[in-house]
């Protein structure tokens, strides 16, 4: 029976990234689950209809009777109970069953560095309430490290800016604690937003949410020359503003690069204080070991170079940035014991 006890044993241990636009939970060093961070929930009962990616296809979709929610905004709880019922949901994805075995949950979850204590509070809380018992925070720049694989425990810096959906962190490490932290309320769901106005006033098209999105994710760019990397232009659907009329537009990415020209422009601000707040041993670090993109956003075509050209240091984009900050959850969650020394 020494397997059983193992398997529940091992069971009872979760990494999340909970993320304004995805959530990805980790177990036995494994992802279970990559599921947006969308509840549908019934409109008169407040019951739970569907979680992740079938909340996502209802989106923008719904009748009277249902109502979609994203819990987070610019990374942080806007909607408590939907919060609970998303995290909840995707329990019971990860670990199917376990109303019937009760395990006790341990969980690490990942957190904007720049959560107040209230923030802080409502995270452990939704955690509580859906059903883990023993809840570990560590901040997302620090988790970000981790999955890219620096060594956030030697005397040596080095800087990671991790843009997810609703917030971009920016962190100096050294030591096992962050030196220098910006956490910006700009990320992916602003440069969507960027978009949706840009098709608007540019083109008298009225677009959704998931459209822009899919413009972004299609011929998105920090660069307005690509070179032979350029993507073909995408052809979006959709009605005249005005008259309600269809339209067919079709969007370069050149266009893209202008829409989002001020949000990317700010990104590169808020790095920049960064760096000028890093002491000038941590400061020589970091020009030697370039800075780490980590996120979704990451993945913005030209956004390393564009970066590495405006501040003259070198900027890589991590192998797996979409999952940096889960996978560092992760093995935060496995050496948790060496690692409590930044976990909350």
């Amino acid at each position: 029976m020494g397997w059983l006890s193992n398997f529940f044993s091992l069971s009872k241990e979760f990494a999340m990234d909970l993320g304004t636009a995805n959530t990805i939970i980790i177990h036995n060093d494994q992802i279970v689950v990559d599921e947006p961070s969308v509840v549908a929930l019934n409109v008169r009962s407040e019951q739970m209809e569907a979680v992740g990616e079938r909340a996502k296809q209802m989106h923008e979709k719904t009748n009277k009777e249902i109502r979609t929610v994203r819990p987070l905004h610019e990374g942080v709880i806007a909607d408590f109970q939907a919060c609970e019922q998303l995290i909840r949901g995707l329990i019971n994805m990860a670990h199917p069953g376990r109303s019937i075995f009760s395990p006790t949950l341990k969980m690490v979850i990942g957190v904007p560095s720049g959560s107040t204590e209230v923030e802080l509070r409502a995270v452990r809380d939704s955690a509580e309430k859906a059903g883990v018992r023993e809840v570990h925070l560590i901040h997302e720049p620090m988790a970000a490290a981790l999955g890219i694989g620096l060594d956030v425990l030697a005397p040596e810096g080095n800087m990671v800016v991790d843009i997810g959906g609703g917030s971009t962190e920016i962190a100096v490490i050294s030591l096992g604690g962050i030196v220098v932290n910006k956490s910006q309320r700009i990320a992916g769901d602003e440069l969507t937003s960027n978009i949706q106005e840009h098709m608007s006033r540019q083109h008298n098209m009225k677009v959704s949410e998931r459209m822009a999105e899919r413009i972004k994710i299609h011929v998105g760019s920090a660069l307005s020359d690509l070179g032979d990397q350029a993507p073909e232009d995408y052809v979006v659907d959709g009605p005249n503003k005005i008259t309600a009329l269809p339209m067919k537009v079709s969007v370069c990415y050149q266009e893209v690069a202008h829409s989002i020209e001020k949000t990317i422009n700010t990104l590169e601000t808020a790095i920049l204080q960064a760096l000028e707040e890093t002491p000038p041993e941590l400061y020589a670090d970091i020009m030697k070991n370039g800075i780490w993109l980590s996120g979704g956003g990451a993945l913005l075509r030209g956004l390393d170079r564009r970066l590495t050209e405006k501040l003259n240091i070198p900027f890589h984009v991590a192998d797996d940035p979409l999952h940096c900050v889960a996978k560092g959850t992760g093995i935060a969650l496995k050496h948790i014991d060496e690692f409590q020394i930044f976990l909350m």
